[in-house]
């Protein structure tokens, strides 16, 4: 990790962005203490898969200011929200410095460690929605100025869309500016379910944060903690056995199958295709009656510990597993035969809501959504993990971006699942399930890393230990925060009625965002 100051920041990181450094990872707030306020940054050039880690912090407690890097890369817009959500750091030459989670008249900031959770009681009053927002801008002599950024003027036509759950799939609300039935504008409101994750990270051992990450990205449980424990056995300097990383692997692909079968029966939904509906559904209890024999959970899947998994397979799993691709082959083929060559679904999905491959990157858009605008960005093909170098498996890519290509790739990927599973499931090893740890774990001192490709994409976590039991700073890159951001930028010029199919194929989960 490298220290750069604060006001040289902004030009290194033009000119990292300048050499290819075009993926913002990871957009860290950090307390660092006496040392002051300052952000973490994960970026990797996706030409040549190269990583650098950099910091930047300001010693003032008092009013934190740092540059904004959201005219380098997109997806810092919100990220950088967040922070100032959390920290209070203001950014620079930000656009729109207004808090992204809690309410305008939260009081203090709570990721901060001095953070006193008495100064907000419970407020029942309505939150006005403000159309303006604040921005800060340098001026030539080192001071900054307060100005407002009008979000939408008087005369616009302002509709509210959500947060009911079946239109934004998941509790997230839009305000959407119309001329006649075509999106001008739109900004997007969350901070409808926050719970909290990351500040609760902080007073829990790393055993107890475990149980958290199957409530961020409830369709990608197994994903999310396999994260989670590949980057405690990385501090720990663990390497778990081989038949550890094989039931992992074929776990995290089952849960890949199950989000995507849920994926396409509540986009048929939105869209009126009810039979088509009740046949994912139908299908995804077979994947979850096998998971449920094995570790207990449905949809919950309280399966992976540091250095291990919480118990062997179930003797039936071999023989289940088998029959359910057996039975899903065919099954895939009837999706397509009902949806997928209807003309409604393919006059309302093609060409409807087109991300480009640069907002993809820039945005940060990973997972199914960016591969359907041509960006390889897988996470098993650019940093392997587990058993994903040792099995054969495409990477599904699209170039069209639109909604239709979105659908497409999760639809592809759901039979290269069956084939990661099929290369495994008849040769996992024998071998412990569980290594013996200590009963305190302690992460030594520094700074980690570690990512899986979740189902909706990229699924990061980062700690900064200070070498007690329980970590300093958790961190969650979440993959739906870049789609949500990204959601204007496809959805305007489009219909009002294309926004549902648009959210709909982005496939975002509200929880994961909504940390």
């Amino acid at each position: 990790m490298f220290t750069v100051p604060a006001d040289g920041f902004h030009d290194l990181a033009g000119r990292l962005r300048a050499d290819g450094f075009d993926f913002l990872r990871s957009l860290t707030g950090m307390d660092w203490g006496e040392a002051g306020f300052g952000v973490v940054y994960h970026l990797e050039a996706t030409a040549t898969g190269e990583n650098v880690v950099l910091r930047t912090l300001t010693e003032e407690r008092g009013h934190p200011v740092l540059p904004s890097v959201c005219d380098l890369w997109k997806a810092a817009e919100l990220n950088e929200r967040e922070v100032f959500d959390y920290f209070g750091i203001r950014f620079l030459n930000h656009p729109d410095m207004r808090r992204l989670f809690l309410r305008d008249d939260w009081v203090g900031y709570p990721l901060r460690k001095e953070y006193d959770p008495e100064q907000n009681p419970l407020r029942m009053s309505n939150e006005v929605s403000k159309d303006s927002s604040p921005t800060y801008e340098l001026q030539p002599d080192g001071s900054y100025i307060r100005k407002r950024n009008v979000l939408f003027e008087e005369d616009e036509y302002v509709i509210n869309v959500g947060p009911q759950h079946p239109a934004t799939h998941g509790v997230l609300r839009f305000r959407v500016s119309l001329e006649g039935e075509i999106i001008k504008k739109l900004d997007v409101h969350c901070g409808y379910i926050h719970r909290g994750i990351e500040k609760m990270c902080e007073e829990l051992t790393y055993p107890q944060t475990l149980a958290l990450t199957d409530r961020l990205d409830y369709l990608g449980a197994a994903q999310n903690r396999h994260a989670l424990c590949m980057c405690i056995e990385k501090g720990l300097g663990v390497e778990v056995s081989e038949r550890v990383q094989y039931i992992r692997t074929i776990m995290d692909e089952l849960q890949r199958i199950d989000s995507h079968l849920l994926f396409f029966a509540c986009l048929c939904m939105d869209m009126g295709a009810l039979t088509a509906f009740f046949y994912g559904f139908r299908d995804r209890e077979k994947v979850l009656d096998i998971l449920e024999q094995t570790t207990g959970g449905r949809l919950i899947q309280t399966y992976n510990t540091i250095g291990g998994v919480q118990a062997d397979i179930h003797p039936d799993f071999v023989r289940k597993t088998r029959e359910f691709i057996a039975y899903m082959r065919p099954r895939l083929r009837e999706y397509h035969e009902v949806f997928t060559g209807n003309v409604i679904a393919q006059e309302r999905l093609k060409g409807t809501g087109v991300l480009t491959r640069a907002d993809a990157v820039s945005f940060g858009a990973t997972g199914g959504t960016g591969r359907a605008s041509g960006w390889a960005c897988d996470v098993r093909k650019r940093h392997p993990y587990a058993v994903y170098d040792k099995v054969d498996f495409e990477e599904v890519l699209f170039s069209e971006g639109d909604c239709f290509a979105r659908y497409m790739v999760r639809m592809r990927e759901i039979e290269q699942s069956m084939n990661i599973i099929e290369q495994l499931i008849d040769n996992i090893p024998e071998g412990e399930y569980q290594l013996k740890m200590k009963p305190v774990i302690r992460i030594p001192e520094g700074s980690y890393y570690a990512a899986v490709e979740g189902s909706r994409g990229e699924f990061g976590v980062f700690i900064e230990s200070r070498g007690d039991k329980f970590p300093y700073r958790m961190k969650f890159r979440s993959t739906g925060l870049p789609l949500v951001s990204c959601l204007e930028t496809i959805a305007r010029g489009t219909k009002i009625a294309d926004l549902i199919a648009i959210g709909g194929t982005l496939d975002y989960v509200v929880p994961d965002i909504d940390r």
